[in-house]
């Protein structure tokens, strides 16, 4: 389970996804959306001021595990994921940043890992990855269970999908993202449909969170703006995206779309995502915490 990078955020290649295949392109992406998540962080802190437990329920290769670590200075921060590959990129990171002293890591699948945990936890952090458990509802009441009393659940559920291109390039028809947006939709269907013991459920985040028996404490979103002409990081995880796209997408695309995917991907033709100025990211993710109140 990884957080972060899914359909509208992360491209997954099918409903089987290998996260570990994917663990660069998890780790470029998060590093690459850490003012957005730091901010997010500011947010949470003065909601839970001292946690001592923090759990990264879905923690890809760590990123987002190390900023908890580093926002939350007193806590400890256990790093959950069912890919151990990741696991040990997060250990890595944490080692590397200077706060492997008070890091773990728990490898599992999501929710029922969290019954291994020794200590209640303070605060609860899944960033896109409760949309991975097929009973949505299930999984909130889980990561509801393992809070203290006091505690908080944060989720990083919705938002808007991310931009990188304005909506007429210059070649082909205009609006292509939004189109591929459409397709990501009807995928991302697919991908929760397919989940073991799928249940469908209204993405009501409050409310799934009330019938945990936890108290709403806030929503906000926080957005990623990198306006063109954008770095060369940045450039990078847009072509890396496109790619991704093209190959999940590209039999879906009529000709015309297709051909315009490739001349953005070609660093040979200047219209591509290697060369052009009008390069951005733009995302938003919104996050909704709630409160162990008993």
């Amino acid at each position: 389970m990884a957080h972060d990078d899914d359909t509208r955020g992360h491209q997954h290649d099918h409903t089987d996804i290998d996260w570990s295949r994917m663990a660069g392109h998890l780790q470029t992406q998060a590093e690459l959306f850490t003012p957005l998540y730091e901010r997010a962080l500011a947010w949470l802190g003065h909601k839970q001021t001292e946690p001592g437990l923090i759990v990264d329920a879905g923690s890809g290769p760590g990123v987002l595990s190390c900023l908890l670590a580093e926002a939350f200075p007193g806590a400890r921060v256990v790093a959950v994921d069912g890919a151990e590959p990741l696991l040990e990129r997060a250990r890595a990171r944490a080692e590397r940043l200077g706060v492997a002293d008070r890091f773990g890591t728990l490898a599992g699948e999501l929710p029922g890992v969290l019954d291994d945990l020794d200590y209640p936890v303070d605060l609860l952090w899944a960033s896109r990855s409760l949309h991975h458990l097929g009973d949505q509802r299930a999984g909130i009441a889980a990561f509801a269970a393992r809070l203290a009393r006091g505690g908080t659940l944060a989720l990083m559920e919705g938002g808007l999908p991310a931009r990188f291109l304005p909506r007429d390039i210059g070649i082909g028809r205009p609006g292509l993202q939004a189109r591929l947006d459409a397709l990501e939709e009807e995928w991302f269907a697919r991908m929760r449909a397919g989940l073991p013991d799928s249940v469908a459920e209204a993405e009501d985040w409050t409310a799934l969170m009330a019938a945990a028996g936890l108290r709403h404490t806030g929503t906000r979103s926080f957005m990623l703006d990198l306006p063109a002409p954008t770095t060369d990081r940045a450039r990078a995880y847009i072509a890396a995206s496109l790619a991704r796209l093209r190959d999940v997408f590209g039999e879906q695309l009529d000709a015309d779309d297709r051909d315009t995917l490739d001349r953005l991907l070609d660093p040979e033709d200047a219209a591509s995502v290697h060369r052009r100025a009008d390069l951005f990211v733009l995302a938003v993710h919104t996050v909704h915490t709630a409160v162990r109140t008993a």
